[in-house]
Formats: C-alpha cells, sequence, structure tokens
C-alpha cells in the first residue's frame, strides 16, 4: 500500500515511473487519438498550421520588409525554425495545461504525476516530423539540401523538447494552485512566437544585443536548428548558443525541483 502525504515528496520516483510504464504509454496513445478525433483532415493539421505561418512570415519579413535571408530561399529558412518553434508552443501550452486537465485521473488514483506532462509532450512529437517531411519536400524543391551537420539535428530537438518540460513542468505545477495561469500561458507563447527568430534571421540582430537576445533560450536552439540543415548557414553565436543551452538545463532542473515539491498537494488543491 501507497500513502501520499501532502508535502512528503514520493522517494520511489524511478522505480514508480517503470512500474507506471504502461500507463504512460496509453496516455500518450490517448492524446494522439484526441487530438485528431472527429477531425476532416486529420494529421494534416501538424502540416497545415506551419505552412500558413511560413506563408505569412515571408510576405511580411521576406517580400514587405525585405529582410536578408543569408542568401536562403525565405519560405525554407521560415519553415526550419517553425517546426521547433511549433513543437516547443504546442508542448508548453498542453503539458502547462495538463493536470488541469486529468483533475478526474489525479483525485482518485496513484501514480507519478511526472507521467501526465511528459505524455502530453509525445502527440506533438509526431506533429513535429509529419511537418519535417514537409520540409524535406520544400528542400527538394528549392535544391536546398543540407550537408553533415544533418546528423547533430538531435541535440537541438533534445533542447526544445526540455525546455518545453521544463517550463511546463513549472507552469503545470503553478496551474493547480493559481488558476490564473491559464491566462499567461497563451501570453507567453504569443509574445515568444514575436521575439523569437522565426520570420528572420538573428543576424539581423545588432552585435552588441546578440547576447541580451539569446537570454530568450529559443534563439539558439533555433539559430542550432538551421544551422544543422541549412548548408548555406555556416555561422553559428556560440555565446547564444552556450547561454540558450545553460538556461534550458536550469529551468528543467528547477522545474522538476519545484514540481516534486508540490505534487503531493495535487489532489487536495486541484
Amino acid at each position: 500500500m501507497i500513502i501520499i502525504e501532502a508535502g512528503k515528496p514520493n522517494r520511489r520516483l524511478l522505480k514508480d515511473l517503470w512500474n507506471y510504464r504502461e500507463l504512460f504509454v496509453f496516455l500518450s496513445w490517448r492524446d494522439i487519438l484526441v487530438r485528431y478525433k472527429q477531425t476532416a483532415i486529420g494529421m494534416l493539421w501538424g502540416v497545415i498550421r506551419p505552412l500558413l505561418t511560413m506563408m505569412v512570415f515571408t510576405i511580411v519579413f521576406g517580400k514587405i520588409a525585405k529582410l536578408p535571408s543569408e542568401g536562403i530561399p525565405y519560405p525554407i529558412m521560415v519553415f526550419t525554425a517553425m517546426l521547433p518553434w511549433q513543437l516547443f508552443a504546442t508542448s508548453f501550452s498542453e503539458s502547462s495545461n495538463s493536470l488541469i486537465g486529468n483533475v478526474n485521473l489525479i483525485a482518485k488514483i496513484y501514480f507519478p504525476r511526472l507521467i501526465i506532462p511528459v505524455s502530453s509532450i509525445i502527440v506533438n512529437v509526431v506533429d513535429f516530423f509529419i511537418s519535417f517531411a514537409l520540409l524535406v519536400i520544400l528542400m527538394l524543391f528549392y535544391k536546398a539540401l543540407p550537408d553533415w551537420r544533418i546528423i547533430i539535428l538531435p541535440l537541438p530537438l533534445l533542447f526544445v523538447f526540455l525546455l518545453s518540460l521544463g517550463l511546463g513542468l513549472w507552469f503545470s505545477a503553478l496551474n493547480v494552485k493559481y488558476r490564473d495561469f491559464k491566462y499567461v500561458i497563451p501570453f507567453v507563447v504569443q509574445f515568444g512566437l514575436y521575439v523569437s527568430p522565426v520570420g528572420f534571421s538573428s543576424t539581423v540582430v545588432p552585435a552588441q544585443w546578440r547576447f541580451l537576445y539569446s537570454l530568450n533560450p529559443m534563439v539558439g536552439i533555433i539559430d542550432g536548428f538551421r544551422w544543422c540543415l541549412l548548408k548555406g548557414q555556416t555561422t553559428l553565436y556560440v555565446p547564444g548558443l552556450l547561454i540558450s543551452i545553460a538556461l534550458v538545463l536550469l529551468i528543467l532542473v528547477s522545474g522538476f525541483l519545484y514540481f516534486r515539491k508540490t505534487e503531493m498537494t495535487f489532489a487536495d488543491v486541484i
């Protein structure tokens, strides 16, 4: 028998995560099915959303503002940033609201609460790979094929996942106690889109502001993603990349610790 006491975090986390692995698979699969249930075009929504955003950004920043693209076709430059951003934005939003969306489950049975925000991210990974297939088609069309650096691509993807999880742990725990945060999350995502180098290259930022601009951890991640895929983009702002990695790890560790500190009160507060 497992006794849950508020204020006393479970010390058997790793063992419990393994014992409840089937629940993790079930919740992940459930989220995938629910995402496209009763939709007319199903998984194509994973392509339509970044594609439409790419078209808008290409017109606004590429055609009207005429921002530089370092000799890379503007649609490709935007889409290579849109993929990690879309993965982050949807994963962060859904993991932040995941505990509130599973109130009945949390209140009735015991299981490691960490399973819920992590499983909510899996469906977005599926969307990412669907959209990535479209990127491959675009790169073939524009003849903008990557070089050997594509083998490093899993690293920026890993950091997108870790950043989404870290912020998701923070906001999901805070959202249980303070429901105001459900209104903060859309604002953070919307604001983050415009201060991240999605519709433009980060090279347009003046050199004296590059380090400060890199305090947004998605800047280094998006730059790294583009560096891995775009053969023409040979420069990578290393200080910005390092600070992004440090911030991601800080957010992940602090989010995990805060989540663990508060998870035993979820059933009482929720």
